[in-house]
């Protein structure tokens, strides 16, 4: 609990308005978009300048209190939910977007930006910023950086961090740190920018970011394919890419979520088929036509069983709209969606939803798979119910058998949620005992009094743990059940 000098001096930075204790109030902020897991915070501050969260930084750093960084709280391993005896940081005022510069393909947005708007924004100058999460609607720029989100176009456009070229952050001491800036060129030190991009607030809090635009494609040509056999789509993909096509957009559906779209948007989808693919080229006339024209030989030579092309972009939207509504859809199937992250090399892709649904009938589970083919990462997605605390516990067997599965074949257990909670304890054997000490050497340095989003990503040292206190003030749910 805040002692009363403690909340006194927040109040006299921030104002009684941005500094928010009430249970109302914690219980708002008590969560993110993970299922089951929630904590209620001690406070939630709104700073409005970057003076303010220094000075509140300096505060939690010399009274070792905990601080938890959130953007919109679409998160969806746990990265923004609070621990015990910590203070929420929203950046909610923060949503400014400061400058676009045409001359030198810019943007410099406040981290409170939604990603969205972002879009639409540079779109109007007929300039584009390619990453595309699925919650762009509601998420910010400064969530997607630290998470190192990605979309459906990564394949061709990579995600976040190919498009971060400067940062400013406020470090655990409050220190005003500013890295990168427009130049393309620049290997002046090191790259400190990236050691912040996809760390999950575990290292200091975004405060500007300035992005990278690229021209706006000519033309987009969008396809929607159905397969009745799931391996000929799966060979679909890779041949699509040895053909040397790069896809903006090369999407999955399992027959499960295909059922779940129709059933919920009354798309006219066929559901007696086995997988869906959403493909979509773009880039000069000339070129995406000629693209578009090798990718439907390529689906009409692996036995595809029925192709559109869209006519125009009216058209366009209702064919994607059946891989936009796909999370949506199998939320209605049951009280608890769990949707999960994993990423297989693309030539894997079929044994891996092959394995996820093997997973999924030994416990006993209704499982939904979609994602990002073209880039082999995957959603599985659990349809159940948390107040089945068995089938609950079989949710989180079948998810460790999948993680574990994904890095059997050559991949990883996150591609654009993050680490987290959920997943930390898989962590180490992706990026090795080696590649975890030096994580932990980093955060140490950067933050010895453990104070920025603790918990997350991986455990805190033994080292840190004294410095912070008693083992036994964090959760035992965040401590022992998820290291």
């Amino acid at each position: 609990m805040l002692k009363p000098e403690i909340k006194n001096r927040l109040i006299e930075i921030v104002g009684t308005e941005n500094f928010l204790d009430s249970k109302e109030d914690r219980i708002t902020y008590s969560y993110d978009g993970t299922p089951i897991i929630s904590n209620l915070p001690e406070a939630v501050i709104k700073p409005k300048t970057v003076q303010e969260l220094s000075s509140i930084m300096k505060i939690a750093n010399q009274e070792k209190i905990a601080i938890v960084p959130r953007g919109s709280g679409t998160g969806l391993s746990g990265g923004s939910v609070p621990i015990e005896d910590s203070i929420v940081i929203t950046l909610n005022h923060w949503n400014k977007i400061i400058e676009i510069d045409k001359e030198n393909l810019t943007i410099l947005v406040e981290p409170g930006v939604i990603t969205g708007q972002i879009h639409s924004e540079v779109e109007k100058l007929g300039l584009f910023y390619p990453p595309d999460p699925g919650s762009a609607a509601i998420c910010t720029i400064g969530g997607n950086v630290a998470e190192n989100a990605g979309g459906i176009r990564g394949l061709k456009y990579g995600v976040t961090k190919d498009y971060v070229m400067g940062l400013e952050v406020v470090t655990p001491e409050g220190n005003i740190l500013k890295t990168g800036g427009k130049v393309v060129k620049d290997v002046a030190g090191y790259n400190l920018k990236d050691l912040f991009i996809g760390s999950e607030g575990t290292l200091g809090i975004i405060t500007k970011i300035l992005l990278k635009l690229i021209p706006y494609p000519e033309v987009t040509k969008t396809i929607l394919v159905y397969f009745s056999k799931l391996e000929e789509a799966a060979k679909t993909v890779s041949d699509i890419i040895a053909a040397k096509i790069l896809p903006s957009a090369l999407e999955f559906l399992d027959k499960t979520t295909i059922k779940c779209v129709e059933d919920f948007a009354h798309l006219g989808l066929d559901t007696n088929i086995d997988a869906l693919l959403l493909i979509e080229v773009d880039g000069y006339k000339d070129i995406a036509e000629k693209e578009a024209e090798k990718v439907l030989d390529i689906c009409k030579k692996n036995n595809c069983s029925y192709i559109e092309l869209a006519k125009d972009s009216n058209h366009a939207n209702k064919l994607r709209a059946a891989r936009k509504v796909a999370f949506s859809a199998l939320a209605r199937f049951k009280p608890t969606t769990i949707l999960e992250d994993a990423t297989v090399p693309r030539s894997e892709i079929a044994k891996m939803i092959v394995g996820i649904n093997n997973i999924a009938s030994k416990y006993n589970l209704t499982f939904g798979i979609f994602g990002h083919a073209g880039d082999g990462n995957l959603h599985p997605t659990c349809l159940t119910d948390e107040r089945n605390l068995d089938e609950i516990k079989r949710a989180e067997s079948a998810f460790e058998e999948i993680f574990e599965l994904a890095i059997s074949l050559g991949g990883t257990i996150t591609g654009e949620h993050g680490v987290g909670l959920s997943k930390k304890k898989f962590l180490n054997k992706v990026v090795g005992k080696d590649g975890l000490e030096i994580m932990m050497k980093i955060k140490e340095a950067l933050d010895p009094n453990v104070i920025m989003n603790p918990g997350k990503v991986f455990s805190i040292s033994s080292k840190s743990e004294k410095l912070r206190g008693d083992k036994e003030r964090f959760r035992k749910f965040i401590l022992e059940e998820w290291i």
